[in-house]
Order: C-alpha cells, then sequence, then structure tokens
C-alpha cells in the first residue's frame, strides 16, 4: 500500500518535518522490520533527513541554498523563472530510505525526516511505502 501524505506550504522555501507523520503511518501498518521509503514527486521539492533539535539549522540550510541558488540570474532560462527551485530539488533529492525495526524507524538522536519547499507556497503530496524484511 502506498501512503499520501498532503502538505500545506506556506513559504517559498521552508522545511517541514514529517518524522511524526511517517511514523504514524508505520504504526498503522504495523510493520516490524523493512524499509521505508519517502518520496516526492515534485521536481521543485525535494525529501531530506536533517538535525530537528536546533530549529536553526533549517534556517542555516535554507539560506546558503539562497546562496548557492540565487532566486533570480542572468543566465538561467526556464521560463517559468523557478530555475533555482528545480536545482535546490536536485540537490537535497527525491526520495530517503529509512530502516525500520522494532516497529521503529531508525532515525539517530537528531534526525528528523523533512519535506522541502522550494517553489512555495503549494498544496503538495508525499508518498510514503513500506516494505516487510
Amino acid at each position: 500500500m502506498i501512503h499520501t501524505l498532503q502538505l500545506r506550504t506556506k513559504e517559498r522555501d521552508e522545511l517541514i518535518e514529517i518524522t511524526r507523520d511517517v511514523h504514524d503511518l508505520l504504526k498503522k501498518e504495523a510493520m516490524e522490520d523493512g524499509l521505508a521509503v519517502i518520496y516526492c514527486p515534485h521536481t521543485t521539492a525535494g525529501i531530506t533527513i536533517q538535525e530537528n533539535a536546533d530549529p536553526d539549522v533549517k534556517r542555516d540550510v535554507l539560506m546558503r541554498l539562497d546562496e548557492v541558488y540565487p532566486w533570480e540570474h542572468p543566465k538561467y532560462r526556464h521560463a517559468e523563472g523557478n530555475t533555482a527551485s528545480h536545482l535546490k530539488a536536485m540537490t537535497t533529492g527525491s526520495s530517503q530510505t529509512v530502516i525500520v525495526a522494532g516497529s521503529r524507524l531508525l532515525l539517530g538522536r537528531w534526525q528528523g525526516i523533512y519535506f522541502c519547499e522550494f517553489d512555495g507556497p503549494r498544496d503538495r503530496t508525499c508518498l510514503v511505502k513500506f516494505i516487510r524484511g
């Protein structure tokens, strides 16, 4: 079964922690061991695993991505004007895989799963698939 998380983003660039949402889906699956695959089907958004203890990490990550991929650049040619969002999504990637053991996501102490919005605000979808084994 593929689970769908519906997200409404509020900013052009933001990181939304979805760890609890994925954990809640895992509880519904009642899966002891296997893998959780978290996938973003959008070309201007991504999925990452990052520190979830200090909110400044999110701010710093978004700031640095803006520095590397500025919203406006004289050589961008993409007609929609959102080249930076495509580059940021390509950098974070479209999916993450997390090991499940003992009905728990095996994340490190300070790790969280984040949906990365780079072209918001928008209504977004995140897909989650659990693979037993």
